[in-house]
């Protein structure tokens, strides 16, 4: 699907020298049939396995890809949400380096935005959604996505596939309420949009966890902590 509006595209990158790699170039040829008029930023955060020199090779190379760089690592929301404060492109879109999510599915999700949708979000847990992940992972996801959806009334099935698209000047507006600086920005972003009752769209996905990606049970205590604090946050202060 060939989308008429300027899109950015953002990689949050610490660590990922392989895989960052291998994402740019696919990212590249992906986006080029897509929009004639985008931008990469590599949101590269405080990496020291060589992610920041590619990065900055990247850029030296193509004029689109930017490389933010920053000296110290900050959180992967934080990254996001500078990046999306310096974006040009009209639709803001981000996904992990490691293309879980199979790229084919960014036209799609592009096209929603360009089509109206103020948001759109893969889901690895609609019914048309082919997922390859360990049993352990999919138990504490589907239990953290229902937590979401009970507490917090969401109404979306996936909260934190990590590939999502928006109205850039939505997205700004919605930073300036947005707390979270790590991983559950994916998620506070998504309610904070319902809350407001903006359009919002989502997808089914082809999606495969990559090597190394694991969820501890600390994290998952820290993610459990952070959706009382932002029903808090909607309800009470």
């Amino acid at each position: 699907m060939k989308v008429t509006k300027s899109v950015t595209i953002v990689i949050p990158v610490y660590n990922d020298v392989q895989a960052l790699g291998r994402a740019v170039p696919v990212v590249l040829e992906t986006i080029s049939s897509i929009s004639d008029e985008y931008e990469l930023i590599i949101a590269e955060d405080a990496s020291t396995d060589g992610s920041s020199e590619l990065a900055a090779k990247f850029a030296r190379e193509h004029a689109q890809i930017i490389h933010m760089h920053r000296d110290e690592r900050l959180g992967r929301g934080s990254a996001l949400s500078l990046a999306a404060k310096i974006s040009k492109g009209e639709i803001f879109c981000y996904f992990d380096v490691d293309l879980a999510t199979d790229i084919s599915h960014l036209g799609d999700l592009l096209g929603l935005i360009a089509g109206g949708y103020d948001m759109a979000t893969g889901s690895r847990l609609l019914p048309d959604s082919r997922i390859t992940r360990s049993t352990d992972r999919e138990v504490k996801s589907r239990g953290y996505n229902f937590l979401v959806r009970l507490i917090l009334k969401s109404r979306l099935s996936d909260h934190q596939c990590g590939f999502k698209a928006f109205r850039t000047d939505v997205l700004r507006d919605l930073l300036d309420e947005t707390r979270d600086i790590h991983w559950f920005w994916d998620t506070e972003i998504l309610v904070r949009g319902q809350h407001k009752g903006l359009r919002i769209a989502e997808i089914p996905v082809a999606w495969t966890e990559g090597e190394g990606t694991t969820v501890r049970s600390g994290d998952i205590w820290r993610m459990g902590k952070a959706i009382f604090q932002l029903w808090w946050q909607l309800h009470v202060s």
